[in-house]
């Protein structure tokens, strides 16, 4: 299991609709993209920053390492409005105004993913996807994603295994023992998530499988207040930054 789907299912939220958490989690997301990078995007991100850590109890050190993915795509991003190629200047130069639209990027692209990762270690996906088909989305659809769903961590469960078994064959010992070890666990990996699928699909077979897979989604109720004080906190978010913009500004 994922780390950060560990984290989702021992969440304190964790019996809460995924409606409340989406309001919550989603509406930060949708604020930090349509509201000013200043101080609209860095309120959204403090914000979030302090939901994650208090009320959502996410582990200060688990958030990071999920975090830092995210944040090393969003500073890619950012570094290339710092430069111009071509012009007056030479071939690569330093863009006009380009360290501004770099921190404005940083900022909007910082604070939507902590809103996504908010919903995401509170949210299980397997709370998830079954509720979808109740929301209009195609049953075929919803069984795919929770069929891949559940191959993801039996491949990576594979590779791990192979990994190790080549550490202890001594196949990490120099550049040409990991490319060897590199090519061979891709094409261990590969036939084994077909012989995985095969299993999977003659077991359902087995089971009298009609194309629809029926699972158990825990019981849960739409928050109402829950519900209310996320709105409140997002209108409380919209008006901060109407307030504060001009002076800042």
């Amino acid at each position: 299991m994922l780390p950060i789907d560990a984290a989702a299912h021992s969440s304190r939220w964790r019996r809460r609709h995924p409606v409340d958490k989406a309001v919550l989690g989603l509406g930060l997301t949708l604020l930090a993209i349509s509201l000013p990078p200043w101080p609209g995007a860095a309120l959204v991100l403090l914000t979030a920053l302090t939901v994650l850590l208090g009320p959502a109890g996410v582990p200060p050190r688990r958030l990071w390492r999920a975090y830092r993915v995210p944040l090393g795509f969003c500073a890619t991003g950012a570094v290339t409005l710092l430069v111009q190629v071509g012009g007056p200047d030479g071939l690569v130069s330093l863009a006009d105004g380009g360290p501004l639209r770099a921190g404005e990027l940083m900022l909007r692209t910082s604070a939507a993913s902590l809103g996504v990762l908010l919903f995401a270690f509170t949210t299980p996906m397997s709370d998830l996807l079954p509720r979808l088909v109740r929301a209009g989305v195609p049953a075929p659809v919803v069984d795919v994603a929770l069929v891949t769903y559940r191959m993801s961590f039996l491949l990576l469960d594979s590779v791990r295994r192979i990994r190790q078994a080549q550490a202890a064959r001594l196949g990490h010992t120099g550049r040409a023992a990991e490319w060897r070890s590199l090519a061979g666990l891709g094409a261990t990996a590969f036939v084994r998530a077909f012989d995985r699928a095969a299993r999977l699909q003659t077991g359902l077979a087995g089971r009298g499988y009609d194309g629809t897979l029926r699972v158990l989604v825990p019981e849960a109720r739409v928050s109402v207040r829950f519900t209310v004080l996320s709105a409140g906190l997002l209108l409380a978010l919209v008006a901060l930054t109407l307030v504060l913009e001009g002076p800042l500004s």
